[in-house]
């Protein structure tokens, strides 16, 4: 592979919209084992939180996600695979990609939404602790001073 044709391949997975319209791929060897990754990634997806037994899980694979990508990226930085095989290690690694964005995202939004509802408990249950401790059945009907 020319200099320039492995520059070229490092600029397109470097690329700020590379996973746009980028598929997750069916399957793909991590570690020397093969994943079904687009099912592992949608099944997770596709639950409105993710399980405490299950976020192990998806933080392992996570992992094993960034290490793959970067072993790939370091194989196209050293030049030592064919033109063909560095568009093949950049398809896999946009497909990686793609799957940690879903995967990241996953995580973050049901953080926020759990983070939400544990403040929203937590000032209603503050609130009925003082009603009960100032004796007020309804603080809304009481005026402020006596």
């Amino acid at each position: 592979m020319q200099e320039y044709e492995r520059k070229q391949l490092l600029e397109r997975v470097e690329r700020e919209g590379a996973t746009v319209g980028a598929d997750i791929p069916e399957t793909i060897t991590v570690q020397g084992e093969e994943i079904d990754l687009r099912t592992f990634v949608f099944e997770i997806k596709r639950r409105d939180t993710v399980p405490p037994g299950e976020r192990d899980r998806v933080e392992q694979a996570k992992r094993n996600l960034r290490r793959e990508r970067l072993e790939r990226l370091e194989a196209i930085e050293e030049g030592a695979v064919s033109r063909e095989e560095g568009e093949e290690l950049v398809r896999g690694i946009i497909g990686i990609d793609r799957a940690l964005n879903a995967l990241e995202n996953l995580g973050s939004t049901n953080l926020e939404q759990e983070q939400k509802a544990q403040q929203a408990a937590d000032k209603k249950r503050w609130m009925s602790f003082l009603k009960k401790a100032l004796g007020h059945e309804d603080a809304n009907s009481q005026g402020r001073g006596r």
